[in-house]
């Protein structure tokens, strides 16, 4: 049996179980300890004129503190047949029981003490009112003591547990890699300490001007809500202002909002709904958690403010060597998106899905150590200008090569190969087939859709069934017919990532 802490209202009275087919004794038993009371609270009785009776009721109310427990009632045996389901099937060891019994003999008093966990024995003709007092009082003294070590022992399980939970929660945030994906994990596992279901959770977007809904971007959610706009209302905006004005935590009614704060100035804002309480040691726990929560923060932003800014000097550099070329200014960001795009379809990993997709841009870099004489020809180049123009991947790969760096690594690669076609007939290795890299045979496919898609000087855009119908005709031969496959599968969103990103 789960114990249900007595602590959890002061004024709650001592639940008392009286089991016996005498009315006579109920009433006797109720008038004589109507005035009865242990550290201010008062006697709460439940009547049970049978075994059947007091089962069900012991079922339905597991904070009974005391039975008096009547031998023979229905059948000779019917109380101690109760003791014994309650120890034995009820699993409740904490309830006090005293056999009260008019024949003795029905019962021996030493055989019962022996056969059954019975805390004390009482014949009828000698529970008069004093001793009745002296009896209800030790047995619910030792109920509240027996209740208080468990409680004790309890809350050094829960906390060890809660501990040991906040560590492997902690783990978990620190392996996250981006902020959507920090704030999932921290949303999750706040979630699991406190075993919810319904939460949410917020980025403040700056220390100060909290002060309406925009001030909030919502980076994760776990349960129904409404649309955010429903979200939003004034109550709970006032709620976010008092927490990050105060810079602490707090519980309004059932809504908890939780304020992670970290060194760059900024707060993760978890809102939990349907909240009826936030235990001290849940509080405790989530303190102990939050100062773990507050160093990923940090080194998540410091990550993605690494991350974007390479990113964005990777894209520059490739609109560098893209523009010399006479490249359409927004080419590479197409690229980018839709290697991404066939990525992902094809069920590649998403971190390794992001690798590809900044490492793209640089596919072209060889092209930087081209001549102008050669890159910028308007007509047709003849072989030695093709041979000079046909070095830009070795060029390109000598640049890149020697990082350690994974997305430097992967640029390399695609600088080297992206020239390569399926069938053996590119250069400059004449890779066969799944010797090209994945990486370089996806971004083959989209640089060729790219390409086909947008006009150049020498060429016209063509329209995406043509653009299809050359795929096709090319797949298998030039292009990885995987890829191929879906890319048009999934046009529709590269054609919109082509309206997104125009010449």
């Amino acid at each position: 049996m789960s114990p249900i802490s007595l602590m959890s209202s002061k004024s709650a009275p001592w639940k008392i179980l009286l089991v016996d087919d005498e009315p006579d004794i109920h009433d006797v038993t109720k008038l004589t300890l109507h005035r009865f009371e242990l550290d201010g609270r008062r006697l709460q009785f439940f009547d049970a004129y049978s075994g059947p009776e007091a089962k069900e009721i012991l079922s339905r109310e597991p904070d009974i503190a005391l039975v008096f427990l009547d031998v023979v009632m229905e059948a000779e045996n019917s109380g101690l047949e109760v003791a014994r389901w309650m120890r034995q099937d009820l699993k409740n060891q904490f309830t006090r029981i005293v056999l009260r019994t008019g024949q003795p003999g029905q019962a021996p008093e030493e055989s019962v003490i022996v056969d059954y966990d019975i805390n004390d024995y009482k014949e009828k003709t000698e529970l008069d009112r004093t001793k009745l007092f002296t009896t209800t009082f030790a047995a619910l003294r030792a109920y509240r003591d027996i209740y208080t070590v468990e409680e004790a022992r309890r809350f050094q399980v829960t906390y060890r547990e809660g501990l040991e939970r906040v560590i492997e929660a902690s783990a978990h945030i620190y392996q996250q890699r981006n902020m959507h994906d920090f704030a999932n994990g921290l949303l999750q596992q706040v979630v699991a300490l406190l075993r919810l279901e319904k939460s949410m959770l917020l980025r403040l977007r700056g220390a100060s001007g909290v002060s309406g809904e925009n001030s909030y971007e919502v980076l994760a959610k776990i349960g129904n809500f409404d649309d955010d706009d429903q979200l939003f209302n004034q109550e709970l905006l006032d709620h976010l202002q008092q927490v990050t004005a105060n810079r602490i935590s707090h519980l309004f009614g059932d809504t908890y909002v939780g304020y992670f704060p970290n060194e760059s100035g900024k707060a993760s804002l978890l809102v939990l709904k349907g909240v009826e309480s936030v235990s001290e040691i849940d509080a405790k726990l989530l303190e102990v958690f939050s100062s773990g929560v507050a160093i990923a923060f940090d080194n998540i932003l410091l990550n993605q403010e690494i991350s974007d800014t390479q990113g964005e000097l990777i894209m520059r550099l490739g609109d560098v060597v893209e523009s010399r070329s006479s490249e359409a200014g927004n080419h590479v960001r197409r690229m980018s998106e839709v290697c991404y795009l066939i990525a992902i379809t094809s069920g590649m990993d998403p971190d390794e899905a992001a690798i590809l997709k900044q490492a793209a841009p640089m596919h072209d870099i060889g092209k930087i150590a081209t001549p102008d004489a050669v890159l910028l020809k308007p007509g047709k180049l003849d072989q030695g200008e093709w041979d000079i123009m046909k070095m830009h991947p070795e060029v390109g790969m000598s640049i890149l090569d020697g990082s350690h760096r994974p997305i430097l690594r992967a640029a390399s690669i695609i600088a080297h190969q992206h020239h390569e076609k399926f069938d053996g007939s590119g250069y400059p290795q004449g890779l066969v087939g799944n010797e090209i890299h994945v990486y370089a045979r996806i971004v083959a496919v989209a640089d060729v859709f790219d390409a086909l898609m947008h006009a150049r000087v020498y060429k016209q855009a063509w329209p995406v069934e043509q653009v299809i119908s050359h795929l096709k005709s090319v797949s298998g031969s030039h292009l990885d017919p995987r890829f191929v496959e879906l890319l048009i599968e999934n046009v529709d969103k590269a054609v919109d990532i082509n309206q997104r990103y125009p010449d």
